[in-house]
């Protein structure tokens, strides 16, 4: 085994701990044959291999001077060297930082700012995006492209060994550092600890039916925590995922034609855009157990549609996944009950998840009767340590040792949730969170706008889209066009309205705040 150097630097409590990093390891030694991932061209690594290559990734950054602590950003698709990543991460006691692909240069570089990586990942079809990163941030050190010309990550992990480390990674260290739109305009940066992902991944374990000896697809990107618990539970079940580098119906639909899959996570609209394939009620889905989904709302409509083309169960889960993990889960035996008349099911989350205490409360933190609409607030491990550099908004966010995320809802008298609403304007669009004042901020930089105000509204397909209200300057020949190019050139493609509607005025009131619920009604 190899050691770091000099005395064991962990407390007894710490040495009694099982670092999530561990999970490969042990699955490694129970399962070392069976195929912890199958890749996009077919091929797989067993539990073993995926072992051995974590432990050449730690023991090379340990080389190159990495440890306990510092960060690791990864700018990336989808693919086994992004898991491999975040479990040398918690075996070494380091902190990785998963960065949404699909930002623009700007954003990327308010967020390295911000997290201070040592180190990036990247794929190399970002490699134009990110030039000259390393030398506009001190905080890098090394620039790793993971399959670019040259092989990169694999010459990094030539220069390490496959013996086991010492983990010195404890449950209270910080092992995500996530980012989410702040409503303030600045990006808050989620710290994850290992306590907090350990129990996702559980929840998840217990509340998604998982078992050893299945072969599940996650559609959440790695870069979404609910995506990368989603293969971490893989690696301690001791299960086979399936990675892509990004969601494809097509191949999605595939898998389930040909039975290679006995579960599958993806939001609404990706089930949606599943259902599009013109073959899809052509078929039996014999090995197909489970479509579990989330992040957004679906129809009753479509999810019925769903139920009766592929005739397995479903499940619904809700969650604040980047501060407070799995919240509620609407179970199979709920959808089954729905269809068995009681429709209004589909319309609820559920119940509780494993491990979570709810309450639905005022703002006095008071619980409201059953019936009564309130704030849904919960308390449990899956709850993060809180927001990078901001002590008031962590404080705000934990009032009293319980989150809430601004999800308005009710409880009826046997126990089920129904959501009412947000208190905050986030939309979701196909899963994605947007925060309208991180728009409405971009723009204000145009030379033309006066101000704006921007919405969610009701799409089949992706939940909800952006729209934006814009008044602009008396005379002005803004277009439209114009105001999408001006957020494109700033702004990650889905942040983008998919409606600018140019308005002489804002509906306001007396104080001048501008009246959303108005534009919210407007067709």
């Amino acid at each position: 085994m190899s050691v770091l150097p000099g005395a064991d630097p962990r407390t007894l409590a710490q040495r009694l701990q099982i670092s999530l990093g561990e999970s490969i390891t042990m699955s490694a030694r129970n399962a070392p044959d069976v195929a912890s991932f199958v890749l996009d061209d077919g091929s797989s690594h067993t539990f073993a291999q995926t072992n051995a290559r974590v432990n050449r990734l730690v023991s090379a950054l340990r080389s190159a001077g990495v440890g306990p602590a510092d960060r690791l950003a990864v700018f990336a698709l989808d693919s086994h060297r992004y898991v491999e990543i975040v479990l040398a991460a918690a075996k070494l006691g380091a902190v990785y930082v998963p960065l949404n692909y699909r930002l623009t240069r700007q954003e990327v570089d308010v967020l390295v700012g911000r997290a201070e990586p040592v180190v990036l990942f990247h794929d190399d079809r970002y490699a134009t995006l990110l030039e000259g990163i390393a030398e506009q941030h001190a905080s890098l050190r090394h620039v790793v492209s993971l399959d670019g010309e040259g092989d990169a990550y694999e010459d990094l992990l030539a220069t390490g060994t496959e013996d086991e480390p010492l983990v010195v990674a404890s449950d209270s260290d910080i092992l995500g550092l996530a980012f989410t739109s702040g409503t303030t305009g600045l990006p808050k940066g989620v710290l994850q600890t290992q306590r907090m992902i350990k129990a996702i991944v559980n929840a998840q374990v217990i509340d998604y039916r998982m078992r050893a000896g299945e072969v599940r697809y996650c559609a959440a990107p790695a870069f979404h925590i609910s995506g990368v618990c989603g293969l971490l539970a893989g690696v301690a079940r001791g299960f086979t995922s399936v990675l892509m580098p990004q969601f494809d119906a097509r191949r999605v639909l595939d898998l389930m034609i040909a039975d290679e899959i006995t579960a599958a996570f993806m939001v609404p609209t990706m089930i949606s855009t599943v259902m599009q394939m013109p073959d899809v009620a052509d078929h039996d889905y014999e090995r197909l157990e489970l479509i579990y989904y989330g992040a957004s709302a679906m129809s009753p409509t479509l999810l019925a549609r769903a139920m009766d083309i592929f005739g397995c169960d479903f499940l619904n889960a809700f969650g604040a996944g980047t501060e407070a993990g799995l919240q509620a889960v609407l179970s199979p035996e709920d959808h089954r009950r729905a269809l068995a008349g009681h429709p209004e099911l589909l319309g609820s989350i559920g119940k509780p998840s494993y491990g979570v205490a709810m309450r639905i409360v005022d703002d006095e933190m008071n619980d409201v009767a059953p019936g009564e609409v309130g704030e849904i607030a919960t308390r449990s491990d899956m709850l993060f340590e809180g927001y990078l550099g901001m002590p008031e908004e962590t404080e705000r966010a934990l009032r009293d040792g319980w989150f809430r995320a601004g999800d308005m809802g009710y409880v009826d008298d046997s126990g089920y949730i129904y959501l009412h609403g947000r208190k905050k304007d986030m939309i979701i669009r196909g899963g994605e969170n947007i925060y309208p004042i991180e728009i409405e901020s971009t723009l204000a930089e145009h030379p033309q706008v006066v101000q704006s105000a921007v919405v969610g509204v009701a799409d089949e397909h992706w939940g909800e889209v952006v729209r934006a209200f814009v008044q602009v300057v008396e005379g002005a020949t803004v277009t439209p066009e114009e105001l999408a190019t001006h957020c494109g050139e700033r702004l990650a493609r889905y942040k983008v309205p998919a409606e600018f509607r140019l308005v002489a005025a804002l509906p306001t009131n007396a104080s001048g705040k501008i009246l959303k619920r108005e534009l919210r009604t407007e067709t």
